[in-house]
């Protein structure tokens, strides 16, 4: 009988106890979410307020009167329609070329019978703790004359070690006996990658497609290094430019029959930047979360 009531008495414990964890869980939650949306909601309402109302009001979520007239003034102007077609050019074609990379030298990786696998795997993992340093990369990329050119912004970061490292475990993991079957079926080494690997690695490349054009949508450093040239300009440093003392510079080329608000503007462009990014998340939702998990197995 005492210990049923015991056993009872434990339960409402485990019960209550649970209970005041999911709501101090909940709370904790709920204070890290509003943390995070509530500034971009405020950038996203002081991109539709006026000069007066951002001055007058030091935060706020909704504005008095919506003014487009920012917004106008950026799409208005070849210098930023340019660095936004650059940037996601840029980032398209950055994203097929270090996917291609990556995976292409994963694979083989994956092998244990491939000579020399050892040698390139310690190389690949020295890499993770080591790095050239800013100034012998500028030295490399210049010798290579890719100085004012595109490719500096994709070359230099093509394969990222982490990722490979991951991808080559993802491939470890996969059943031996569909390689083999299709190996008896007359598929070569690569018809069995295109064939056979590359369908039933989809969740893995929809997270790691992600992971890189998030990398290189956001790069600020590559083109500050690489990029003289303000035709030439990505989106990150003409916000970079609109943001800072260099301001009058990136107007320049701008309609100046209206003069936006100052803030305004930097709220627009960071808004207009961020945007893209949010847009592509939920299609590829689905699989990060098995992505990001696969192929995180040691060997």
């Amino acid at each position: 009988m005492n210990s049923m009531k015991h056993k009872k008495l434990n339960t409402e414990y485990s019960t209550v106890g649970s209970r005041v964890f999911d709501v101090i869980n909940v709370a904790v939650l709920v204070g890290l979410a509003l943390i995070t949306v509530l500034p971009l909601l405020y950038v996203l309402a002081g991109s539709f307020a006026s000069e007066s109302e951002i001055a007058a009001r030091p935060f706020f979520l909704w504005p008095e009167k919506f003014v487009t007239d920012t917004y106008k003034f950026i799409f208005s102007t070849p210098t930023f329609v340019r660095a936004l077609l650059t940037t996601i050019v840029v980032t398209a074609v950055g994203t097929v070329v270090q996917l291609v990379l990556t995976f292409t030298m994963a694979y083989p990786l994956a092998k244990r019978y491939l000579p020399g696998r050892t040698l390139v795997l310690n190389l690949v993992i020295f890499t993770l703790v080591f790095s050239g340093g800013m100034i012998p990369t500028y030295l490399v990329v210049r010798d290579m004359g890719l100085l004012d050119s595109y490719w500096a912004l994709i070359l230099p970061l093509a394969i990222n070690p982490f990722y490979l490292i991951i991808v080559k475990s993802f491939f470890q993991e996969l059943p031996q006996a569909l390689e083999e079957a299709a190996r008896i079926d007359g598929c070569n080494e690569m018809g069995v990658f295109f064939k056979i690997v590359l369908p039933l690695s989809k969740p893995i490349i929809a997270t790691f497609a992600l992971f890189y054009a998030v990398s290189i949508w956001n790069d600020y450093m590559s083109p500050l290094l690489y990029i003289s040239d303000p035709s030439k300009w990505t989106l990150q440093i003409l916000v970079r430019q609109l943001t800072s003392a260099d301001q009058a510079d990136a107007l320049a080329n701008m309609d100046r029959t209206f003069v936006p608000p100052e803030q305004g503007l930097k709220f627009a462009v960071v808004v207009i930047a961020t945007l893209p990014i949010l847009f592509f998340y939920p299609f590829l939702q689905k699989h990060f979360t098995k992505g990001v998990l696969i192929g995180g197995v040691k060997e």
